[in-house]
């Protein structure tokens, strides 16, 4: 007992009348993904140089604000001077402004040297176990 299907009405019909051939198809598949790739190269190297030179430039001004705040340190220094001055001999006075200065930078120079060992080297602790567990598993090793 075979079952014979009603035939298609003819705008559902499929031809390929009109249609390109699959290599072209393909052809133009590569074509276009090549474009979209480097037109999303070509994007992300416009917004990147942009993000870097709006970087730059706040680099710059962080920079130029530093060597100013720089100079106002060293004038507060000398201020301090001063003010020791009154109260001891100039030369005592720039003295104990340097002795404290010295301290402030020991102090922070070994809080600086602790904290740098705790970050080097800079490699993640979990990343070695992380590359075997992958190496394994693309090697199709059971973990």
């Amino acid at each position: 007992m075979t079952v014979e299907k009603a035939p298609l009405p003819r705008e559902r019909r499929r031809t390929t009348r009109g249609l390109r051939p699959l290599p072209e198809l393909t052809k133009d598949l590569v074509a276009q993904s090549r474009r979209l790739v480097a037109g999303e190269v070509a994007l992300f190297k416009a917004e990147m140089t942009a993000k870097a030179k709006a970087a730059g430039i706040g680099a710059g001004l962080l920079v130029g604000a530093l060597v100013f705040v720089f100079f106002a340190l060293a004038v507060l220094i000398t201020a301090a001077v001063c003010a020791f001055a009154l109260i001891v001999p100039p030369w005592l006075a720039a003295l104990i402004v340097a002795g404290i200065l010295i301290l402030l930078a020991v102090v922070a120079g070994l809080i600086g040297w602790r904290s740098l060992k705790k970050g080097v080297p800079p490699v993640p602790d979990d990343l070695k176990p992380e590359l075997s567990a992958d190496l394994r598993a693309l090697k199709g090793e059971q973990p």
